[in-house]
């Protein structure tokens, strides 16, 4: 209970009522309101009108039960639980506690949070791993010239031999938003590769039939530039 009242309502990894009230919430969202998946004001008014003292007791309750069994204490920081996971191109992740995975501080929607990461649980996990939420955010501002940031979860590539592969996934969690190139000045020294719309694109080393051809007649059509950021 302490721990609730001294919250200050700001989601952390290192927070630990951030994860007791999640757990919390959707143990009293079950008890009251079943399986819905109706996340529309009238939901959260029932959790407050239709959920009696004891209802809010027994969900607490639920809470440190499931926690302690699954992390072997109730009072686990959120970035233990919540984690970001990408280490394979399935399209269908198959989610693994002993993987490599990364936390993340702010949770789902459901609760209000911005940014919204929605984190879930499988068969074969104790941890909670994302699967849907703010996955591309960017902010821009508009004038003479334009200027905006912005962040992808994992990387902008979905070829796992890639260094874009998972090169946003630390950016992503911590909402370090990278510098988006509009202008052709802005480019240099954060160009890996080039090319021209009327000419092959050629790649090293060639990853198609038609990439190779492109190397073999007209390699002077590729250029590799320098390392991205």
């Amino acid at each position: 209970m302490s721990e609730l009242r001294g919250w200050d309502y700001r989601w952390s990894a290192t927070s630990v009522p951030t994860t007791l009230a999640v757990y919390r919430g959707e143990a009293l969202w079950r008890r009251v309101l079943g399986v819905s998946d109706n996340e529309d004001l009238a939901s959260y008014a029932a959790l407050r009108e239709k959920s009696s003292a004891s209802d809010k007791l027994d969900a607490l309750v639920a809470a440190t039960d499931s926690l302690t069994a699954a992390f072997g204490q109730w009072n686990t920081p959120w970035g233990e639980v919540n984690r970001f996971q990408r280490v394979t191109d399935d399209i269908m992740h198959r989610f693994d506690d002993g993987q490599p995975s990364l936390p993340v501080p702010f949770m789902t929607g459901q609760w209000g949070s911005l940014a919204s990461f929605s984190a879930v649980n499988y068969p074969q996990t104790k941890k909670r791993f994302g699967v849907a939420g703010n996955s591309f955010v960017a902010v821009v501002e508009f004038g003479d010239s334009m200027r905006a940031k912005a962040v992808t979860a994992g990387g902008e590539s979905g070829r796992i031999g890639s260094t874009h592969f998972n090169d946003e996934t630390a950016r992503h969690a911590a909402g370090n938003l990278r510098d988006v190139y509009f202008y052709p000045n802005q480019l240099v020294g954060h160009t890996e590769r080039t090319y021209h719309p009327d000419k092959c694109v050629c790649s090293s080393p060639p990853r198609s039939p038609r990439a190779s051809r492109c190397a073999s007649l007209a390699p002077s059509n590729c250029a590799r530039a320098v390392a991205a950021p």
